[in-house]
C-alpha cells in the first residue's frame, strides 16, 4: 500500500464486562480480523478493557462508605490492567506479528502510584509491538471521579505511522482545547478520540476537531446492553434493576480534514468499521488554515505543557 494511504479499523465492540481475561480474548480476535483485511491501525474504545463503570449511575455510586460500592470497586480494580506485569504482552505480540498499530482504552492499575488507584488510559502500541505511550485521562468526567483517578500529561504524545502523525485523547478530554492544542503542536494529523459509547458524544465533536485541526479524526465507541452485565459480577441484581436496555449504542465514526463525514456514526452494530485514509487530504486542507502553523501567533499566545509522569514518591538508590 502506498505510504500516503493508511487502512484503519474501528473496533466497535462490547467488553466481556469487568472480566479482563475474556475481554482480552475478544480484543485479540478483533486484531486478527483487522489484520486479515490488511488494516494497519486498529482502535478500541475508552476503558474497553475491562469495561466502563456503568454501575455508578445505577447503584447510588456517590453514597459514602457503602459495602455495595466498595465491593464492585474492588472487583473493578482486580480486573484492571497492570502493564508492568505484562498483561498486554499478548496484544503486543499480535501487533508485531501482523504489523498493525493499536490504540486501546484500558483501566490501568498504575504501579508508580502504588498499584491501588486506577486510571482511564489510552495505550498506543506500534506496528512492531512496542508500547510507545500510555496516556492517563487528565480529568475523569462526572461520576467517573468516584472510581477513576486523575492522570497527568506524560501521555500527550504523537507517533509516526507511515506519512501520518497520530495522537489521541480519552472521551471528554477531546472537549479540552489545550490538550488538543498540545497534540496539534506535535504535528498530529490523525486524531484518535476514544469513548465509552453513544453517538451523543461523537456526532458533534468529531467533525469539530477535524475542522479545527484540518486533520482526520477517528472516534471509536464501545457497545453495552443490559444483557451484557455478567451475572457473576458483585451486586448484579442491584446493577440491572434500573438499567436501561441500551447503555452504549456505539457511534463510531470518521471525519475528514475538511470536517465532513467519511463514515457517519454507526449505531447498534458490533464489529469492525474499515476505511482507507489518504494523507494528501491533510495537506490540501492545511492550505487555508493551520492552527499551529501559518495561522498561529506564538508571539501572542503560547501553551506550556508539563509531560512529567506524576508520582507521590521518588527514590534515590
Amino acid at each position: 500500500m502506498k505510504n500516503n494511504l493508511l487502512k484503519v479499523a474501528l473496533a466497535q465492540i462490547s467488553p466481556v464486562w469487568l472480566n479482563k481475561e475474556k475481554t482480552i480474548e475478544k480484543i485479540e480476535k478483533s486484531i486478527i480480523e483487522a489484520a486479515k483485511e490488511n488494516c494497519e491501525l486498529i482502535v478500541f474504545g475508552e476503558a474497553l478493557l475491562p469495561g466502563y463503570p456503568f454501575w455508578l449511575a445505577l447503584t447510588g455510586g456517590a453514597e459514602w462508605n457503602t459495602k455495595t460500592n466498595k465491593e464492585i470497586h474492588a472487583h473493578y480494580v482486580r480486573n484492571s490492567i497492570t502493564i508492568e506485569k505484562g498483561e498486554l504482552d499478548s496484544i503486543c505480540k499480535l501487533a508485531k506479528e501482523h504489523k498493525i498499530a493499536i490504540y486501546l482504552g484500558i483501566m490501568e492499575r498504575a504501579q508508580n502510584r502504588g498499584g491501588h488507584s486506577i486510571y482511564a488510559s489510552l495505550v498506543y502500541i506500534n506496528e512492531v509491538g512496542e508500547i510507545k505511550s500510555v496516556h492517563r485521562k487528565l480529568q475523569p468526567t462526572y461520576d467517573e471521579r468516584l472510581t477513576w483517578a486523575p492522570g497527568d500529561g506524560n501521555g500527550l504524545q504523537v507517533h509516526p505511522l507511515k506519512e501520518f502523525t497520530v495522537g489521541g485523547l480519552n472521551c471528554w478530554e477531546n472537549w479540552m482545547p489545550l490538550p488538543r492544542t498540545a497534540l496539534y503542536g506535535l504535528g498530529e494529523n490523525l486524531h484518535i478520540a476514544v469513548w465509552p459509547g453513544s453517538d451523543h458524544n461523537t456526532k458533534d465533536i468529531t467533525r469539530f476537531i477535524a475542522r479545527e485541526s484540518r486533520s482526520y479524526v477517528i472516534s471509536v465507541s464501545s457497545l453495552m446492553a443490559k444483557s451484557d452485565f455478567p451475572k457473576d459480577v458483585p451486586h448484579y441484581n442491584k446493577i440491572v434493576k434500573d438499567a436501561p436496555e441500551t447503555l452504549a449504542n456505539g457511534g463510531s465514526c470518521i471525519a475528514g480534514p475538511d470536517g465532513e463525514w467519511i463514515v457517519e456514526p454507526v449505531l447498534h452494530k458490533e464489529g469492525l468499521i474499515i476505511e482507507t485514509l489518504n494523507f494528501n487530504r491533510v495537506l490540501e486542507e492545511r492550505q487555508n488554515f493551520d492552527a499551529v502553523g501559518h495561522y498561529s501567533r506564538p508571539d501572542v499566545t503560547k501553551l506550556h505543557v508539563n509531560r512529567e509522569r506524576q508520582s507521590t514518591v521518588s527514590f534515590d538508590d
